[in-house]
C-alpha cells in the first residue's frame, strides 16, 4: 500500500504544479491584456486635413486624443500645389479626412481611393451657402461619394461657418471614437464659445471702418465680406496663375483712386509682384492678408490668432 501513498502524494504535488502554471499563465494573460487594452487606449486617433486652419479646429476639439496631420504645407499655394506620392502613407493610416471641397483639394482623389474604405471622408463645405465663381475651377474634384460642387472654397475665413465646420469635426470625430465622445463634445462646445467671441469681436470692429470697399489679391475674403458688410470691387488675380492683363491693373488702379483707397491686399502664399505695380502706381501701401497661417508663424499659429491678425491688418487699411 504504501507504493499506491506514494503514487497519491506524487500526483497531488503534480496536481499542484499544474494549478500553479495555470494560474500563473491567467495572471500573465490578464496582465496582457490589461497592457494592450491601455495601449489601445492611449492611442491617439489619426486624422488628416487639407490646410492648417482645418487641422487647428480639429486639435482644439480633439486635444490629446486625436494625430492631426495637414496636407500643404505653411507658405504653399492651395490653388498650384502638387502633393508627394509619400502623401498615400498619411492617408492609408489616418481613419478620418476633413476637407473643405468646393473644388479646394482638387488633387485629393487619388489620395482617398489609395487609403481604402477604413477612411471617413468629411466634405467641410456641404449645408453652407456657396459663393460660385469660376476663378477656382479645377479638374477632378469628386471626392469619395460626395457630389462634386466647384466654387469659392474660402469658407473658413468667416468664423460663423466655421462654427458649421466645427460641428461637423465634432459629429465626425464622435462617431469614429465613441470613447471619447463627451469629451469631444466638451471640447467642441468650448471652442464654439471662443468662436463666437471672435465673431462679436470682428463685427464691433468692422463696424468702426470708415471704407468698406477694398482690393484684393485673391478672392480669399468674398465669404469674410459678406458677412461683415465688406465689398470687393477689384481682384489682381482672377484666377490661380492668371496674371492680370495692363488693362485690368489700369481698371483696378483707377477703382482704387475712385474709392479712395489706402491699400491693397496681397497674400504670403502668392507672387505679389503684381499688387507692388498697383500699389505704387496707385500710392497706396500693399499688405498682407493671410488666409491659411501655420503652426510655426507668429500671431498666426492658431485660427483664432490668424483671424485676430488679419483683422489688424484690415483695420490699418480701413478705418
Amino acid at each position: 500500500m504504501a507504493w499506491l501513498y506514494g503514487i497519491i502524494v506524487s500526483e497531488g504535488f503534480y496536481v499542484k504544479i499544474i494549478n500553479f502554471y495555470r494560474l500563473s499563465f491567467c495572471a500573465l494573460l490578464f496582465f496582457i491584456i490589461q497592457f494592450s487594452a491601455s495601449t489601445c487606449l492611449g492611442e491617439k486617433l489619426p486624422v488628416i486635413a487639407g490646410i492648417f486652419p482645418i487641422a487647428d479646429m480639429i486639435q482644439q476639439v480633439g486635444g490629446d486624443h486625436v494625430d492631426v496631420t495637414f496636407v500643404l504645407p505653411a507658405g504653399a499655394s492651395p490653388h498650384t500645389f502638387q502633393p508627394k506620392p509619400s502623401l498615400v502613407k498619411k492617408f492609408s493610416s489616418a481613419r478620418i479626412f476633413f476637407m473643405v471641397g468646393a473644388g479646394f483639394e482638387f488633387w485629393a482623389q487619388k489620395f482617398v481611393d489609395l487609403s481604402g474604405k477604413r477612411l471617413k471622408t468629411v466634405v467641410l463645405s456641404q449645408g453652407v451657402s456657396l459663393i460660385h465663381t469660376t476663378g477656382h475651377h479645377h479638374d477632378k474634384t469628386d471626392v469619395s461619394d460626395h457630389k462634386s460642387v466647384v466654387a469659392n472654397p474660402h469658407i473658413w475665413l468667416d468664423p460663423e461657418i466655421a462654427k458649421s465646420m466645427v460641428n461637423k469635426i465634432i459629429a465626425a470625430l464622435c462617431e469614429v471614437d465613441h470613447q471619447h465622445i463627451k469629451y469631444y463634445n466638451q471640447q467642441g462646445q468650448m471652442y464654439l464659445d471662443e468662436l463666437d467671441k471672435l465673431h462679436r469681436l470682428i463685427k464691433a470692429t468692422v463696424e468702426t471702418f470708415r471704407i468698406r470697399k477694398y482690393v484684393s489679391f485673391h478672392a480669399s475674403w468674398d465669404y469674410f465680406a459678406r458677412s461683415y458688410g465688406l465689398e470687393s470691387v477689384g481682384v489682381i488675380e482672377a484666377a490661380p496663375g492668371r496674371n492680370p492683363t495692363p488693362l485690368q491693373i489700369r481698371n483696378i488702379i483707377a477703382l482704387i483712386k475712385k474709392y479712395r483707397l489706402r491699400a491693397v491686399f496681397a497674400e504670403p502664399q502668392l507672387n505679389p509682384r503684381a499688387a507692388k505695380v498697383i500699389a505704387r502706381e496707385a500710392n497706396v501701401n500693399i499688405l498682407l492678408l493671410d488666409p491659411l497661417g501655420g503652426p510655426e508663424i507668429k500671431r498666426r499659429s492658431t485660427y483664432l490668432d490668424l483671424m485676430k491678425y488679419n483683422l489688424n491688418v484690415l483695420q490699418e487699411a480701413m478705418k
